[in-house]
C-alpha cells in the first residue's frame, strides 16, 4: 500500500523560489533539443572528432566507419541546433564546433562521469 501526503505543498517558500527559476517555455525547449542532440552516440562521436579540430563530411565517414550520406544527415541536425558551422574550400564542406560553448558541455560532462 502506497502512502499517501496529507498536504499539497511542504515547503511554499522551495516551490516559490523553484516556480521563479523555471525557463521560458521556448528556452526549455531548446535545451532539450541541445540535449537530445548530444545524447546520441552518432553526433557525439562527431562533436567529440570536431574537438580537434576542423573535420570535412568524408574524413569524419572514414572515422566513424558510417556513410557519407550518415555523417551529412547528423551534421544538419547539428548544424540546425547551432552546434557546428562549416565553410566551404572549393567543392568540400569542412565542420568544426560552432563555439566554446560546445567543447565546455562537453568537458563538464567528461568531468562529472569520471568523477
Amino acid at each position: 500500500m502506497l502512502e499517501k501526503c496529507d498536504c499539497r505543498i511542504i515547503h511554499q517558500d522551495r516551490v516559490e523560489r523553484a516556480r521563479k527559476a523555471c525557463l521560458p517555455a521556448e528556452e526549455s525547449t531548446d535545451m532539450v533539443q541541445l540535449f537530445k542532440a548530444m545524447g546520441d552516440s552518432g553526433r557525439m562521436g562527431i562533436l567529440l572528432a570536431l574537438l580537434q579540430g576542423e573535420m570535412c563530411v568524408c574524413d569524419l565517414a572514414a572515422l566513424l566507419s558510417v556513410s557519407e550520406s550518415a555523417i551529412s544527415h547528423q551534421l544538419r541536425i547539428l548544424r540546425q541546433l547551432k552546434l557546428v558551422a562549416n565553410r566551404r574550400q572549393g567543392p568540400v564542406l569542412y565542420y568544426r564546433l560552432n563555439d566554446d560553448h560546445i567543447r565546455q558541455l562537453i568537458d563538464v560532462a567528461l568531468d562529472h562521469i569520471r568523477e
